[in-house]
């Protein structure tokens, strides 16, 4: 396979919402807390997860000043800026937007390694964020000259950072977006025996409006019951 394998690790409410107010419950910190240990149990080297989630949880809102207008043209050719790094964060930023202020994201908790960050961009990304990047040491890859062809992403991530197994961790659009391409394979699920009820919040998988979806199918691997009534599901796209 010319790209990585692709899992899509998620937790969500009875009612399929990826965040609200149900993870705000008391008894929910357990199933975060074993979100945590069975993404560890995966061994993957990356994981890849959406800017709006990336910016709340590690960059929080920084916005950076690039407003130098002596910044050269720089070609839109992939970089890597560290060949040594194990583990990788993938963060899927088309304009980039994310207020990096490290090359890497620092373990939070004893699941997680430092993780390299790699951004994601389309050519539209400006001069002024490309330096940034460089001057950073963030590694950065192009997925396209307006928007991303996430087939495009993942054979770079393969060739480029030697990725066999990628966790999809979020949010849904970027879910949504894997899943329209038929690039994921494995879908890990953790089922919070809470409903959250929320009109506005986000499901699993989401797909934008300009953008044709199909129903895909998922074939059932292992079903594991956890305590205080939650489910992990395992479903494979494709049977063997």
């Amino acid at each position: 396979m010319e790209r990585p394998y692709i899992i899509c690790h998620m937790l969500t409410s009875l009612d399929g919402k990826i965040i609200g107010d149900y993870l705000k419950e008391e008894r929910s910190a357990y199933f975060t807390d074993l979100y945590e240990k069975i993404h560890g149990q995966y061994n993957s080297k990356a994981w890849i997860c959406g800017r709006v989630t990336l910016e709340e949880h590690f960059t929080f809102g920084h916005k950076l000043d690039l407003s130098d207008e002596n910044i050269e043209t720089i070609p839109r050719i992939d970089y890597v800026a560290n060949n040594d790094a194990k583990t990788f964060v993938v963060a899927v930023d088309p304009f980039g937007k994310l207020g990096w202020t490290e090359n890497s994201i620092a373990p939070w908790n004893e699941h997680r390694l430092e993780d390299h960050i790699v951004e994601v961009l389309t050519e539209q990304v400006s001069d002024a964020y490309l330096a940034h990047l460089k001057k950073m040491g963030i590694s950065y890859i192009f997925g396209g000259k307006d928007q991303l062809n996430f087939s495009i992403v993942v054979e770079k991530l393969k060739k480029l950072f030697s990725i066999d197994k990628l966790m999809l961790e979020g949010g849904g659009y970027l879910n949504g977006s894997l899943l329209n391409e038929g690039l994921i394979d494995e879908l890990s699920l953790i089922l919070v025996p809470i409903v959250d009820a929320a009109s506005n919040s986000v499901t699993l998988f989401e797909t934008s409006s300009f953008l044709k979806s199909q129903p895909v199918n998922f074939f059932l691997k292992e079903i594991e019951k956890l305590n205080d009534g939650g489910i992990w599901i395992k479903y494979i796209t494709k049977t063997v």
